[in-house]
């Protein structure tokens, strides 16, 4: 084979190869647009129907994709509402919403942005809390996804806490574990529904009003009042 032949031969192989990529490529975009498909139709079954009529036939139906192919992505029930939190998470901005908690220059003025980021982001959040709550005890993938999402919210209450210690800012009358609890208390959807829904406080109002609340609660008064 003369040299231009295997300059051509070469040739046709990166052609070939750089065809293939983008192939792939375009594959992985698809099949990530049509997980978030799925997952978006998951939410929205939770939130307008309830826990129990998310099935792999009604994500199939929501999205207009075959079961076959709802089953391509996600192997059972369980993997999609195990996945629900990373989507509800993403899509909502947990992440950076958390973040700026612990950006904070100091315990006291991180309990202020937890207050903040609890009024942004839970109210979001509601509807699928509602759902889970509601059939958790009836339902192992519920009872899954609400075990992983408890053991989020006491993960950032602990910290807080512990902060909190550490700075010497914890009245008293709190241990780190106590006070953990109590904050994990506190975000209940119970209390933010009530405030939000049924006494149409704003999130400003709401934001303010549990950072009050969480200093007078957990911050030595002397130091509350800064």
């Amino acid at each position: 084979m003369c040299s231009k032949q295997i300059a051509c031969t070469a040739a046709q192989h990166r052609t070939g190869a750089r065809i293939k990529l983008l192939t792939n490529a375009e594959s992985n975009a698809r099949g990530r647009q049509t997980r978030e498909r799925i997952m978006t139709a998951a939410r929205a079954i939770l939130e307008d129907e309830g826990f129990e009529a998310l099935t792999m036939s009604a994500l199939a139906a929501r999205t207009g994709i075959t079961r076959r192919g709802v089953y391509s992505h996600f192997e059972s029930r369980a993997q999609v509402i195990a996945d629900l939190f990373d989507h509800i998470a993403a899509s909502e901005g947990l992440e950076a919403s958390v973040a700026r908690v612990w950006e904070s220059p100091n315990a006291v003025l991180a309990l202020d942005e937890w207050a903040r980021h609890l009024a942004r982001y839970h109210p979001r959040v509601i509807a699928v809390d509602r759902a889970v709550n509601r059939i958790r005890h009836l339902d192992a993938d519920a009872e899954q996804h609400w075990k992983r999402v408890r053991k989020a919210k006491l993960a950032n209450c602990r910290r807080l806490a512990e902060w909190l210690k550490r700075e010497k800012q914890l009245a008293s009358h709190w241990t780190v574990e106590s006070a953990t609890d109590m904050l994990y208390a506190l975000i209940s959807s119970d209390v933010i529904e009530a405030l939000l829904d049924d006494r149409r406080w704003s999130r400003d109002a709401l934001a303010e009003g549990l950072s009050t609340l969480l200093r007078s609660t957990f911050v030595p008064s002397s130091d509350a009042r800064r």
